[in-house]
């Protein structure tokens, strides 16, 4: 049976502010984005904000530049002044805060990729919040809008991150090796689409419309960066767990989806996928001749049909190879590889799986309910035919943007009918409540109950204030432990946190 593997999203919106005459102000994306997330804070959405103090971010055990492909530290660095600026923990167990000139939202650690889309869409819901917030603090007539995407075609990209907490008995050189064929070519049902193509500092151009909003942006195989020479295979080992027992996969390739459907095989085909690298006589990796080249060649060719190199000189599709990964998820799932816990979804997300490679195959556009970039595509070239347009348009440009708009009156997206995972009394309960079966049980009910004596808060760890001489730490190092079923009682009976170190002391 594999490690339980937890996973969650950090998404960095996209940000405007827009005057009254609705032309782009000229306030910066980054004093935009504080007033964001400080609005959020001060507006009495959250359940601990009443009467309260803001729960800050602790940034002791931030390790951002450790290598995972040799094991050891090349440096301890604080993260850099811009992640400083607002940076908030909320009572669902997520982080929103500030990264750059962006705000971001990272969700708490989910099991399921249904428990994903939930606290992902959960996200939209909060910055939409904070949007409304927000035009308090804004001179008359302007507002900051917020899009769920992942460039500005000015040559800019900002990230939707995935991480994957796997067993640290799991080499990084067997992860890396077999994810990069299911990262470069998942792109075909997870791309949001986008019209034209841009690089680092270079705005969109081209008369065309490709399939991932990122795979321009990614110039190495491997690497450490995020930002800088972006890799498709990051080496970022920071587990925000016990590092003895855990290893933190850190996926940076994937678009931000406006599709539920999207989001949930995004994250189970992964999930699904890294739980095979402890299956005895696991698959052999899939190795691409230039994988760089790949993973733009597929996004550049909507018709799906396009065929890149792999390392022994053949030649396949990005189905191809997503029939071949889905064929041995499936064979595992039959042979009764996964624990209890992954099969309850595994089973969803292969019929979801294959539902949709079997739809692309027949015509992408079988696919437009479920695929962002298909769904994108149609409405945009529908759009393109009837006014006799180039793609090179600025009109589409404008179209595309809009799509990824998460104001449900302004959003094109919502207009389309994509499929639903979730129902929004789901999503609006995990708006102010966290997951019970990880360790942001503990860390949302500590904030929502104790949150005037919770003086910081990471990922593997809460610090309190007992009204003893020193503050307390409490350590979160195991994912798996702090859910419900393990501190719920206790919880429920500590009225402060004195009394909740307490009985944590027996």
């Amino acid at each position: 049976m594999p490690t339980p593997i937890v996973c969650g999203i950090e998404t960095e919106y996209g940000i405007i502010v827009r005057s009254p005459e609705g032309r782009v102000a000229s306030l910066s994306p980054m004093t935009a984005s504080s007033i964001l997330v400080s609005a959020y804070e001060d507006s009495g959405l959250e359940v601990q904000r009443t009467e309260r103090a803001v729960v800050r971010w602790d940034f002791d055990d931030e390790t951002p530049a450790n290598d995972a492909r040799d094991g050891v530290s090349v440096a301890t660095y604080a993260p850099e002044v811009e992640t400083h600026l607002v940076n908030t923990v909320l009572s669902n167990g997520s982080r929103f805060y500030v990264d750059h000139a962006h705000p971001e939202l990272s969700t708490p650690e989910c099991r399921t990729p249904e428990e994903v889309v939930r606290y992902d869409r959960a996200g939209e819901v909060i910055l939409r919040r904070a949007m409304d917030s927000a035009k308090g603090s804004m001179p008359p007539g302007h507002e900051i809008v917020v899009y769920k995407n992942n460039s500005d075609g000015k040559g800019q990209s900002y990230g939707c991150h995935e991480n994957y907490l796997l067993a640290r008995s799991t080499p990084f050189g067997d992860v890396a090796r077999h994810a990069m064929a299911h990262l470069v070519s998942r792109q075909v049902f997870c791309g949001a689409g986008k019209v034209g193509h841009e690089s680092d500092g270079h705005p969109a151009v081209g008369d065309e419309f490709q399939i991932s909003q990122r795979a321009d942006f990614f110039e190495e195989p491997i690497g450490l960066e995020t930002t800088l020479k972006r890799p498709i295979v990051n080496t970022r080992d920071e587990p925000h767990a016990d590092s003895a027992r855990f290893r933190r996969f850190h996926v940076i390739v994937g678009d931000a989806n406006m599709s539920e459907v999207a989001t949930l095989l995004k994250v189970g085909s992964t999930m699904l996928w890294l739980g095979l690298l402890e299956a005895p006589g696991r698959p052999e990796p899939i190795v691409f001749r230039d994988p760089v080249r790949a993973i733009r060649t597929i996004s550049h060719d909507p018709t799906l049909q396009t065929i890149v190199e792999l390392d022994d000189g053949s030649q396949v599709r990005a189905l191809d190879l997503q029939w071949r990964l889905h064929g041995e998820c499936a064979a595992a799932a039959a042979a009764g590889f996964y624990d209890d816990g992954v099969a309850e979804y595994a089973g969803d997300v292969l019929a979801r799986w294959e539902a949709v490679l079997n739809a692309l195959e027949r015509n992408p556009l079988e696919a437009a309910d479920v695929v962002d970039w298909v769904a994108k595509y149609r409405l945009l070239d529908a759009y393109r035919e009837r006014h006799g347009l180039s793609w090179n348009d600025p009109r589409l440009r404008a179209m595309d943007l809009q799509y990824h708009d998460i104001r449900p009156d302004r959003s094109l997206a919502a207009r389309l009918g994509l499929e639903r995972v979730v129902t929004e009394a789901s999503v609006e309960a995990a708006v102010i409540t966290p997951p019970e079966s990880t360790r942001a049980y503990f860390r949302g009910r500590c904030i929502s109950k104790y949150g005037e004596d919770v003086v910081t808060v990471n990922w593997d760890s809460i610090v309190l204030d007992a009204g003893e001489p020193h503050l307390r730490r409490i350590p979160m190092l195991d994912p798996l432990r702090g859910t419900r079923e393990h501190v719920g009682a206790l919880l429920d009976a500590s009225g402060t946190p004195a009394e909740l170190l307490r009985r944590l002391a027996r």
